[in-house]
């Protein structure tokens, strides 16, 4: 059983930073690709990003493109989401999610482990 916990989340401003992280446990880690995808009040979760089990491919989407950044550490079975320059439509429930492909999919319904989400609040 794959399980997957995020942190890091949060009260921001605009313009400030914040990074989450997601421990994954279980399963072969650096198989896994990795997405993270957000859900606002009263909206559908979308696609916010992802990367390839060696981290050589990330995607965006295109609201967060050069101010977010995902990134992977297979030593400590860890994906990050830096978010810089943060906006208030960034508020939503942030949630990471296991690819078994490996590939990085930008669709949720490639995904199969989710984590419990974490908040972003991010006030103008």
């Amino acid at each position: 059983q794959v399980r997957l916990l995020e942190s890091g989340g949060g009260l921001a401003q605009t313009g400030d930073s914040l990074r989450l992280s997601c421990l994954v446990s279980g399963g072969t880690f650096s198989r896994f690709g990795l997405g993270w995808f957000r859900q606002a009040p009263g909206k559908e979760r979308t696609f916010v990003a992802s990367i390839n089990w060696s981290g050589g491919n990330t995607f965006y989407t295109p609201s967060v493109e050069g101010r977010f950044t995902i990134s992977r550490d297979n030593d400590k079975n860890t994906v990050y989401l830096q978010m810089n320059n943060l906006k208030p439509e960034d508020t939503a429930v942030y949630y990471c999610a296991t690819d078994p492909t490996g590939n990085g999919l930008v669709l949720s319904a490639g995904y199969d482990f989710w984590g419990q989400g974490t908040q972003v609040t991010v006030s103008s």
